[in-house]
């Protein structure tokens, strides 16, 4: 099942084959904290910013979720030797 990126109910990303997909475009996006230890977990987590969530959706007619995982990949490359 795909999975995406939902603030307030309303999907804001393409889907994408699995969560940990969705979770690496948001960490891209600057989407994702680290917030403080708490009792049942030591050190450091990892959560999405304000009302931001990653929940399962069906893709959209004609969308292939693979192909946005592929094409988002690509993107990133590019960046990264833009940056250097």
């Amino acid at each position: 099942m795909p999975y995406a990126l939902f603030c307030n109910d309303a999907q804001i990303s393409k889907a994408y084959p699995s969560e940990s997909d969705v979770w690496k475009l948001a960490q891209r996006s600057g989407l994702v904290v680290d917030v403080s230890a708490d009792d049942d977990r030591p050190g450091p987590r990892r959560v999405l910013d304000n009302d931001y969530e990653i929940r399962p959706c069906r893709a959209a007619h004609g969308e292939d979720p693979a192909k946005n995982k592929a094409e988002a990949e690509r993107q990133s490359r590019t960046e990264l030797q833009l940056n250097t």
